[in-house]
């Protein structure tokens, strides 16, 4: 009779000693638990604690009792293995109720020990409210904690999945929530631009987060805890969860003198037997080689521990019949609204690795457009750029995203290619899904690229090229475009390219974009199939590029938050007693269901039915494009409607736009107030001439009036780079030679050095993508801006007017007093 000892229980232990009872009936198993618990839901531990999952004892799935009447199993919990003699195939165990040892022989030794939190030796880390998440003692911790002390602000070192998970249960109990996470992302196995989506959700659910931001010190302040942050910024909390990650929990094999892998997990081969061939491991302390980069790695998943449970009971009781393939690290996570899924290797870590590849991303809906309630998903695929072998997918979505995470790990795990994408065939019904499923458009747009159909650019590429060498189009709609675009941007809609192709330059690269990459494929098939030979799609659209490229982080948002009496959480300051909330009258409003439709749509649809309605009437509108929540606000800014409501829930946009007056939005706009802008431009100085173009062109985008008026030194700002010949007098002949000759001959205010601080100032203006002060000037121009020279200094100075740049005007100090008039704001530089 066989007998086999088990080291821990959970997802890999329990399984284990499960089948091998169905495999052997006859054996002896004992299993080992330090802890009180053999078998738990430890997925759902978050939910517990933000009473999502109300009943404490739904997460024990098992107990000793059940395992001995069920398994016959001999469960001893509160048993910690602390020793491992492989010579004479036995272990020392101290029964910690008892406060004694002993010790157990084995045929067969198997060890499933799992994880450990990290903590780092951050001082103050041992407070009463400082808290880990891995077993449910620590979520019983936590129970107690919050019903005793009623926590109000709380604080997640970390933004893993797990902590992503708390975050939001502790927001689901009402508190307000701080994550620090000194990555540059939440989320680490995704890439940047996918992260960048989570980061624009979790500000909708109003969650405070800083990145690229450590924790220094955990310091406590009578009633609460300061924490210190590496930036030297200070967070208050009433308690703090740790979710910093985990490291494989090595110590009693590491001792036994079983061999580790480089990345200190426990080495296994592909029965997952140890170098001691008496001795298995399984679970998340494993490690093995990945599958596609053939590097060991470890698997901190509940389903890779559960298979191979069953696998290494088979090899036990069977032989070396059956094998583990390894974990492609498939994972998924709820947060908020959002559902994240991940599979195989992101583009980062194929860099890393030096493996070739190409990446793409797609949106998508989650069904078919024309049925009700079509959610957006958007998928990011790595795969080889010849073969076209799948190497690992993200997708970010509401509904759908496990089923589509699924069958793109399913094609991966099989080593297939995106062609295997192309051909999935899915059940399809409009509630469900379209003719061509999401995942079916990833592979065919991979083809595309493959084929060379299509070339492709990504968000991070678009900012690191030389404007000069580059065509941007944007092929989207005016109105699209309007609301938000690339940077130098020109605007052709897409059905209008054919007419006009002589507005395309062909002797630079075109780099074409559209809302989510669709009309861009287009675009670029036309500009292909007409003799452009440098074409690239921005991969993902301006919905991407606008993600990626927005702040990422939500900073310091409580700072105008306080706890009233009823200790509830309110924005803004305390009322007081005299305050008075004035009733409205009933107000008509229309509701406007847009979800399912795509930018331009809702904006479009939202255009279409504010006409319709009479001033002062509300509209309600829920759209599922998540692009709307940017959208709507600039919109109303830019036609003078009043948003009244902005709210997300599920992933449904609710939008209340009241409609106004003409003449009421021109109030609105102006309060009777003067809004134009006025600057005397007196200085030559390089830097202070910059100054005066970047505030004057950032008033102007404003749709005010600007004026800048040039005086004396000032004049030399505006002259002309190539001046024609004048006539001068021996003065004007003088000042001419002692002044700068345009505005490239400007010199710096400070560290100009001999005129290497102005070379040093331009060249690093370029490497960061500023405009240049010629530039500036001339989009000042364009934008309306009105440059007057002051007639008094250009006689005084010699400067003649064909000196100056085309569209400066010629005044006096009575034109300038006529503009201050109606300014609000008049500097003086």
């Amino acid at each position: 009779m066989a007998k086999y000892l088990i080291v821990g229980g959970v997802a890999g232990g329990a399984t284990t000693a499960a089948r091998l009872r169905r495999m052997d009936e006859s054996a002896e198993i004992i299993m080992f638990e330090r802890g009180e618990h053999i078998s738990y839901a430890n997925c759902g531990l978050p939910y517990y604690v933000g009473d999502v999952i109300t009943e404490r004892e739904n997460l024990l799935l098992q107990t000793p009792e059940s395992f001995k009447k069920r398994l016959n199993v001999d469960v001893r919990i509160k048993n910690e293995v602390v020793r491992i003699d492989r010579e004479n195939k036995l272990v020392e165990i101290n029964d910690l109720i008892n406060n004694t040892s002993y010790t157990e022989t084995f045929d067969k030794l198997v060890v499933s020990p799992g994880a450990e939190p990290i903590k780092p030796p951050i001082p103050g880390i041992k407070d009463k409210a400082i808290f880990t998440v891995r077993n449910v003692n620590d979520t019983d911790k936590i129970k107690t904690y919050i019903n005793e002390n009623k926590p109000k602000k709380a604080v997640v070192v970390g933004a893993g999945f797990i902590g992503l998970e708390m975050a939001e249960n502790l927001h689901h109990l009402g508190m307000m929530v701080t994550i620090i996470e000194m990555a540059e992302q939440v989320m680490t196995p995704l890439d940047y631009e996918m992260a960048a989506v989570v980061h624009q959700h979790l500000k909708t659910k109003n969650v405070e987060f800083y990145l690229n931001d450590g924790v220094s010190q955990f310091k406590r302040n009578a009633d609460y805890l300061e924490i210190h942050l590496q930036s030297g910024r200070k967070v208050d909390a009433d308690m703090v969860i740790l979710s910093i990650g985990v490291k494989p929990e090595t110590k009693l094999i590491k001792e036994a003198g079983i061999e580790l892998a480089p990345n200190g997990g426990i080495k296994v081969n592909e029965y997952l037997q140890t170098s001691d061939p008496n001795v298995y491991a399984l679970g998340d302390a494993i490690a093995f080689p990945h599958p596609i980069t053939g590097k060991y790695t470890n698997a901190y998943l509940a389903g890779p521990a559960n298979k191979q449970g069953r696998i290494l009971a088979n090899n036990l009781v069977l032989g070396h019949k059956q094998t583990y393939k390894g974990s492609i690290a498939t994972a998924i996570a709820k947060v908020f609204d959002l559902t994240i899924g991940s599979t195989g290797l992101a583009e980062k870590v194929l860099k890393k690795e030096g493996i070739s590849f190409v990446s793409n991303i797609t949106h998508g809906g989650s069904h078919a457009g024309y049925y009700p309630g079509a959610m957006p998903t958007s998928i990011k695929i790595t795969f080889d750029p010849h073969s076209g072998k799948l190497y690992g997918a993200q997708i970010i979505g509401y509904e759908g995203v496990d089923k589509r995470t699924d069958l793109i790990a399913t094609v991966l795990k099989k080593g297939g290619t995106i062609y295997d994408l192309q051909e999935i065939e899915h059940a399809y019904a409009p509630p469900y899904s379209s003719a061509k499923d999401p995942v079916n458009q990833a592979g065919f747009t991979a083809g595309n690229i493959i084929e060379g159909l299509v070339n492709i650019i990504h968000w991070d590429e678009l900012n690191q090229l030389h404007a000069a060498n580059n065509f941007i189009l944007d092929v989207r709609t005016p109105d699209e475009f309007e609301l938000g675009q690339i940077e130098d941007a020109v605007n052709i809609e897409v059905d209008q390219i054919r007419n006009r192709l002589d507005e395309i330059p062909r002797d630079k690269k075109i780099i074409i974009y559209c809302g989510v990459g669709l009309r861009g494929y287009f675009a670029s098939r036309i500009l292909m199939q007409k003799g452009f030979s440098d074409v690239y799609n921005l991969s993902g659209g301006y919905k991407t590029y606008e993600h990626a490229t927005c702040k990422q982080s939500n900073e310091d948002i409580f700072e105008s938050s306080y706890i009233a009496k009823d200790s509830h959480i309110y924005r803004g300051k305390p009322k007081t007693a005299e305050t008075v909330t004035e009733a409205k009258p009933d107000i008509k409003t229309i509701e406007v269901d847009a979800c399912g439709l795509q930018c331009p749509g809702p904006i479009i649809k939202l255009k279409k039915e504010i006409d319709k309605l009479e001033n002062g009437d509300r509209l309600l509108q829920k759209v599922t494009d998540q692009g709307f929540m940017k959208d709507v606000a600039s919109w109303c800014n830019m036609t003078g409607n009043k948003l009244i409501s902005l709210d997300s829930d599920k992933g449904i946009i609710s939008a209340v736009i009241e409609k106004q007056k003409k003449d009421e939005q021109c109030s609105v706009l102006n309060n009777g107030i003067a809004k134009n802008k006025t600057m005397v431009i007196f200085s030559d100085e390089l830097d202070r001439a910059l100054a005066s173009l970047v505030i004057a062109n950032g008033a102007a985008a404003t749709g005010n009036k600007v004026t800048l008026f040039f005086t004396f030194w000032g004049l030399n700002v505006i002259k002309k780079a190539n001046k024609p010949k004048v006539q001068k007098d021996l003065m004007g002949k003088m000042f001419s030679k002692m002044m700068a000759n345009s505005a490239d001959d400007l010199k710096l205010s400070k560290m100009n050095m001999m005129g290497l601080g102005s070379k040093m100032m331009k060249k690093r203006m370029m490497a960061k993508k500023v405009d240049s002060l010629e530039d500036l000037l001339k989009t000042a121009m364009e934008n309306g801006v009105e440059m007057i020279a002051c007639q008094m200094s250009m006689d005084v100075m010699g400067v003649d007017k064909d000196e100056l740049l085309e569209g400066v005007s010629i005044g006096g100090v009575a034109t300038y007093l006529e503009e201050a008039e109606k300014s609000n704001i008049n500097l003086f530089i």
